[in-house]
This record gives structure tokens, C-alpha cells and sequence, in this order.
């Protein structure tokens, strides 16, 4: 099991920035992927950015040039820097990692899901 903790959220005034914290625990896993989802009222999840194998980085195209996503020094933690905040990134974002799983297979892991709310 893999256990994965968020911090960052909270409301803040278009133009500004945020940063989001996700610290991942547990033992005996190792990480394929690990990155930031989000879900707005009424729409699906989406992705925002994630890393793939602790260096390949995607961002989806709303959020680039604005959003970077990095890794911490701990191995299991990731961030996710947001910048030059719209309306439109407000949403529940939530931490994601991809774990493997038995015969090839891989399992997606969620954390709790923080709040972002940008102002106008």
C-alpha cells in the first residue's frame, strides 16, 4: 500500500502562486509515475503534470509555461509550482502515483485531494 499526504491549497488572487506538496509513504514500492490530477465542478479529472521514471515531465497545455513540476531530494516526493494562477486552474487537485503491479500490470495510488481556488 502507498499512502500519499498533500499540502499546498488554499485561495489565492489571480496572477499569483501556489505550491502544492505530495510526499508519498509506504514500503516496499518504487514509483513509475507520479504527478497531479484535477477535477473542477461538473468536469471530469484531468491531468495538470506529472513525472514518468523521476525525469520525463508532462504538462497539459493549459497549465505550460506557467506550472513546473519537480521532485523533492526525498525520492517519494513531488511538487508541483503554480504560477501566473486563472479562474479557470481553480479545482480539487490531487496527487497520483503509479505503482507496478503484479504481471505487468500498475496501480494508481490518490491522495486526498487539496482545494485550489483562484479569484477574479
Amino acid at each position: 500500500q502507498v499512502q500519499l499526504v498533500e499540502s499546498g491549497g488554499g485561495l489565492v488572487q489571480a496572477g499569483g502562486s501556489l505550491r502544492l506538496s505530495c510526499a508519498a509513504s509506504g514500503s516496499g514500492f518504487s514509483i513509475n509515475a507520479m504527478g497531479w490530477y484535477r477535477q473542477a465542478p461538473g468536469k471530469q479529472r484531468e491531468l495538470v503534470a506529472n513525472i514518468i521514471r523521476g525525469s520525463n515531465t508532462n504538462y497539459a497545455d493549459s497549465v505550460k509555461g506557467r506550472f513546473t513540476i519537480s521532485r523533492g531530494n526525498a525520492a517519494n516526493t513531488v511538487y508541483l509550482q503554480m504560477n501566473s494562477l486563472k479562474p479557470e486552474d481553480t479545482a480539487v487537485y490531487y496527487c497520483n502515483a503509479v505503482v507496478p503491479g503484479r504481471w505487468g500490470t500498475s496501480v494508481n495510488y490518490w491522495g486526498q485531494g487539496t482545494q485550489v481556488t483562484v479569484s477574479s
